[in-house]
């Protein structure tokens, strides 16, 4: 099944969105959501537990020992303005959950983007695991022909089965995570709208046109999630903790509101892991097996072109 990362939990005022509507909403990525004032939290099409509210301003994430350690050393380092506040380890239930900052808790009926950075989203040590052990999965041989039917070769058709490896580089391939270094996961804008509907979308036009759409054509906020962009981009040239780290199948969580409010995070860090003692990575160059960079930096980059080139137009 997809990471928890990928499940959404989003706050709704009951009352003006009907539940068969929030029932239906396409679930996509990760924003961290709990409830605020008097609107009822609302989990969608996810992992029962995942998510649970905390107290006010704070939410509860399943526990991941990675994601544990990567929010604890960030509490230190340049880039904690720019990651959910960590607020340690509780029990739920019986089960261990991270207590960390509801990102949404100062924004009024807000629109949400996620994009997914870097130039893949899966660790090196996943595909030597599935090259050790290979198994044709069904599961994803049907998101293959659901997208595109010719993709699956002859024998992948007739096993009616793809590798781990080759499914997860032909969705790389797909859309702009391997020719631009990021991807649009997913948005949810401030009327219901919800759309993930971004596994075609490579092109630097594309990409603008989608980010047109989730900002409402509005330039102020634009400019704010350009400057932040930039901000955030600077603070990771600076960072010990990113120096250190393969970042992969992390996420720039974008929300602004109907006030011109607008801020920009690093989230999901179930897959940031240590390099190896005195290893550095560029996070720009590009990724060859073994060398374990990532492309966070080179995404960002091209990130910050496109929104540059939408305010000169």
């Amino acid at each position: 099944p997809p990471p928890a990362s990928y499940w959404v939990c989003i706050s709704f005022a009951l009352q003006t969105k009907p539940w068969r509507k929030l029932k239906n909403m396409v679930h996509w990525s990760p924003c961290i959501v709990s409830f605020r004032k008097r609107y009822p939290w609302v989990q969608l099409a996810g992992h029962a537990g995942n998510f649970k509210a905390g107290d006010l301003g704070r939410i509860l994430k399943k526990y991941c020992s990675n994601e544990q350690q990567c929010l604890e050393r960030l509490a230190s380092d340049i880039l904690q303005p720019y990651v959910p506040a960590y607020y340690g380890l509780v029990e739920h239930d019986g089960e261990a959950y991270i207590q960390m900052e509801d990102l949404l808790s100062g924004f009024d009926v807000p629109s949400i983007m996620d994009c997914k950075m870097g130039v893949r989203t899966y660790l090196e040590e996943e595909l030597e695991k599935a090259r050790e052990q290979p198994c044709p999965r069904r599961d994803m041989y049907d998101k293959m022909v659901a997208v595109d039917p010719a993709a699956p070769s002859p024998e992948e058709h007739a096993q009616r089965g793809v590798l781990k490896p080759r499914y997860m580089q032909w969705r790389e391939a797909l859309s702009s995570t391997t020719t631009l270094g990021f991807r649009i996961e997913g948005i949810k804008k401030a009327d219901g709208a919800c759309s993930t509907s971004f596994k075609k979308t490579r092109q630097p036009e594309q990409v603008a046109q989608a980010i047109w759409d989730f900002v409402d054509h509005d330039r102020h906020v634009l400019v704010s999630y350009l400057e932040r962009l930039k901000d955030v981009r600077l603070a990771l040239e600076q960072s010990d903790f990113f120096k250190a780290h393969e970042v992969v199948g992390s996420s720039l969580l974008f929300v602004h509101d109907r006030t011109g409010l607008a801020r920009i995070w690093m989230i999901d860090f179930g897959k940031t892991v240590p390099l190896p003692a005195k290893q550095t990575l560029t996070h720009r160059l590009p990724w060859v097996e073994g060398n374990r960079e990532d492309g966070y930096l080179w995404g960002l980059d091209n990130l910050i072109t496109i929104l540059e080139k939408m305010l000169s137009e």
